[in-house]
């Protein structure tokens, strides 16, 4: 199947293929034909399964056509829970509506409002918005919703587990009545079903991967050793194996600037990203580092679904996740685009609480190494999981389809 064949006009499918994108995903080839008929949907698909092409590209195609947008108005608004992803998300906007008349906003706060406020002026045609500046642009009066005809939730799980739903609800509350409701999590959780209930009625229900499939094309294994043994051991990967470029999560802003630091001293660049860097620094961080100029970013959870780099080789989780869903979301920086993609988890005593959750999540034990020179002292027992790992699973790939 093509894109043409899903109901895409020519000057998208053009701008598709530009992006090196040939055939759908399966949530891009379910979910598209239904937005396209004007049905809400509420669509679940694991991170890099290209749920952004499947709400972007059916949105544009449905605005082709439609009357100029007016001042300070918008046809479509895209809600994203972070300033990352609002930002990615505009740009895969862009990219998609190369050859197309159809203007695009991402919006956000930690950021002077007045250049927001005045390029509202203009009228946009999506905007793609985090919740807390979307309202408070709707008090300001900068931007009117009487025009808005579709509403798109993304990244729906993360924005209940971050505490939008008060926001989320106020937004549905002042939007027409008559409009399109699309909502996309990578779970269908209880919470996202009761917000489901209440901003998407109606809904056709998609789900492209049960919650427990991981991420595709990844190589995923951990390595134990001793917590204070953690800084010299990644330092002795990245020198012993070559490697070009890694994306290393951390839990804690000071644990980052730590082990900036660590690495610096053994003769390793890098730069931490978190929430106490400034939105302008954050921005370019991360410009920096999909042209390659920084190889090594230390970042906290917060980035977890703001990287979207096709080419991305490596992921580390220096420290686990508290949540076994953010491990799926963090090693989903890479394998993107139908590449190959490396997860490496550093794994102490300490963290064996979180390690049983993540795999019990999975399904499966992830594959353990020892490092020579770096054999813990305190050995990391097997999970307490009532599963047994098959040998299917056990250092497997995942194979899925691109994005």
């Amino acid at each position: 199947m093509s894109f043409a064949t899903l109901g895409l006009s020519d000057p998208i499918v053009r701008s598709v293929t530009e992006q090196g994108y040939l055939t759908p995903t399966p949530i891009q080839e379910k979910a598209i034909p239904v937005v396209l008929a004007g049905k809400n949907v509420i669509a679940a698909a694991q991170t890099g399964t290209g749920k952004t092409a499947s709400f972007v590209l059916p949105i544009l195609q449905k605005l082709i056509d439609a009357p100029a947008v007016r001042a300070k108005r918008v046809h479509a608004i895209i809600l994203t829970p972070t300033r990352e992803l609002a930002i990615q998300v505009e740009e895969n906007v862009q990219h998609y509506a190369r050859h197309l008349d159809i203007s695009s906003m991402a919006m956000y706060g930690g950021v002077d409002i007045e250049p927001q406020k005045q390029r509202l002026i203009e009228g946009v045609d999506i905007l793609v918005a985090t919740p807390g500046r979307l309202l408070d642009m709707q008090t300001r009066r900068a931007i009117h919703f009487d025009e808005t005809r579709i509403l798109v939730i993304d990244e729906a799980d993360r924005m209940l587990d971050m505490g939008f739903i008060s926001d989320i609800n106020k937004i549905v509350e002042k939007l027409p009545s008559e409009r399109q409701n699309l909502l996309f999590s990578a779970t269908l959780s209880e919470q996202v079903r009761f917000l489901a209930r209440t901003a998407v009625t109606d809904a056709v229900e998609i789900s492209i991967t049960p919650e427990n499939v991981t991420v595709p094309e990844i190589e995923q294994h951990l390595i134990t050793v001793d917590k204070e043994f953690k800084s010299s051991l990644l330092s002795h990967l990245i020198h012993e194996n070559n490697w070009q470029q890694a994306l290393i999560f951390i839990e804690t802003k000071r644990g980052a600037a730590k082990l900036v630091s660590q690495l610096e001293k053994r003769d390793i660049a890098a730069e931490s990203f978190h929430s106490g860097r400034s939105q302008a620094v954050r921005e370019q961080l991360l410009t920096d580092f999909k042209d390659g100029k920084i190889q090594f970013l230390v970042a906290t959870g917060i980035a977890a679904r703001g990287i979207d780099i096709d080419d991305l080789e490596r992921v580390i989780n220096y420290d686990l996740p508290d949540e076994a869903e953010d491990y799926v979301h963090r090693i989903g920086r890479t394998g993107r685009a139908g590449a190959v993609g490396e997860a490496i988890s550093l794994v102490s005593r300490d963290d064996f609480r979180n390690l049983c959750a993540i795999e019990q999540h999975l399904g499966y034990f992830v594959t353990r190494k020892v490092i020579e020179g770096f054999e813990p002292t305190l050995s990391v027992p097997d999970s307490n999981a009532a599963y047994a790992p098959s040998k299917a699973h056990k250092g497997r790939r995942h194979q899925s389809n691109k994005r």
